[in-house]
């Protein structure tokens, strides 16, 4: 086995099937196959004599890789499949030539920027804890927010038992009964914002994702993909 074979977990993420995570939790419930036989976690094979197959289907390397930037509409999961029956991300990309998967997550009722690629080295980069990459929100928050709430809300705070770090929020719109809020993250826990404003008495009514990095959401039209430009791309290779 050349180079004492990869681990099948890097394989499936570098064919763009899905992330090193994902491909555990796919191990753990049976559906890889490598030969004809269930893979095991850290597995190493052989990319040109192992065949690997993935719900049914055989999983080919892609040297061609894709970065795009869907802004993502609500009522949309940011899956490729969902066992409940929603609409999911995959169903706006689905005309690009080749499987990408989403970089990260953005809830169902949330919407703005979301990255996709078939490169597993972007990817993981990008959602390992240590990647410290800015993500900007823009949240429209029911009713006023008071002086207290919002000094609350740049603090650290205690979610589900994890400490998250403090956030930088301000207030970005004051002109409407409802007022819009600006979050800057450099974490990502799941339902973090709306997790926040929970506990500080608010409610949030709409929540936008509007840049990751310096990759920004722009003009693009809600359910629409564009490819990242050179920059953008370059960009994401150095971190």
């Amino acid at each position: 086995m050349e180079n004492n074979g990869q681990r099948i977990q890097k394989y499936l993420s570098d064919c763009g099937v899905m992330s090193r995570r994902k491909a555990e939790d796919e191990i753990r419930n049976g559906k890889i196959f490598v030969n004809g036989i269930k893979a095991e976690i850290g597995q190493k094979i052989s990319p040109t004599d192992d065949i690997v197959t993935y719900m049914g289907k055989i999983v080919e390397r892609n040297d061609q890789k894709y970065y795009l930037l869907l802004n993502k509409p609500r009522g949309y999961v940011a899956t490729l499949s969902d066992d409940k029956g929603r609409r999911t991300v995959a169903e706006l990309v689905k005309d690009i030539n080749c499987r990408v998967y989403p970089i990260g997550r953005l809830d169902y009722n949330s919407e703005g920027v979301l990255l996709f690629t078939n490169d597993g080295e972007i990817a993981n980069k990008l959602i390992h804890p240590k990647s410290n990459v800015e993500k900007v929100y823009m949240v429209r928050i029911k009713g006023k927010v008071t002086n207290e709430q919002l000094e609350r809300l740049n603090k650290s705070m205690i979610i589900e038992g994890y400490k998250i770090r403090p956030c930088k929020v301000t207030l970005e719109d004051d002109t409407t009964q409802n007022q819009v809020l600006r979050f800057v993250l450099h974490e990502g826990r799941n339902r973090q914002i709306r997790r926040m404003c929970e506990l500080v008495g608010l409610f949030v009514t709409r929540l936008k994702r509007v840049s990751v990095g310096r990759i920004y959401l722009g003009g693009l039209t809600s359910g629409k993909w564009r490819l990242l430009t050179k920059g953008e791309i370059d960009y994401l290779k150095s971190l």
